[in-house]
């Protein structure tokens, strides 16, 4: 999947019209069709937007990391570790 394929999928997850994020982005609809259509690239600050609006790393936007990011903003490290221990477990059981 290309960075355009994935920012579309990405803004249809969350159900945002275009119109709705490129308001969230600071920029133009016709900014939006041209990145989702590749005919365009976000610039470095606009991706880095995009991976915080869905909690994805820009890694996997640029398709080097193959998983989304777990955004655990908000938890205390306390909780972050619980998470973390129950990600291996899952894990483990595959």
């Amino acid at each position: 999947m290309n960075l355009g394929e994935k920012l579309k999928q990405l803004r249809l997850e969350k159900n945002l019209t275009q119109k709705q994020l490129a308001d969230r982005l600071g920029v133009a609809i016709s900014a939006i069709s041209s990145y989702e259509s590749d005919t365009r690239c976000p610039t470095f600050d606009t991706l880095i937007k995009y991976a915080r609006i869905f909690h994805v790393s820009t890694d996997y936007l640029l398709g080097l990391e193959p998983i989304h990011t777990l955004d655990v903003s908000g938890l205390s490290d306390t909780e972050i570790l619980v998470v973390a221990q129950l990600v291996d477990i899952i894990r483990t059981k595959k």
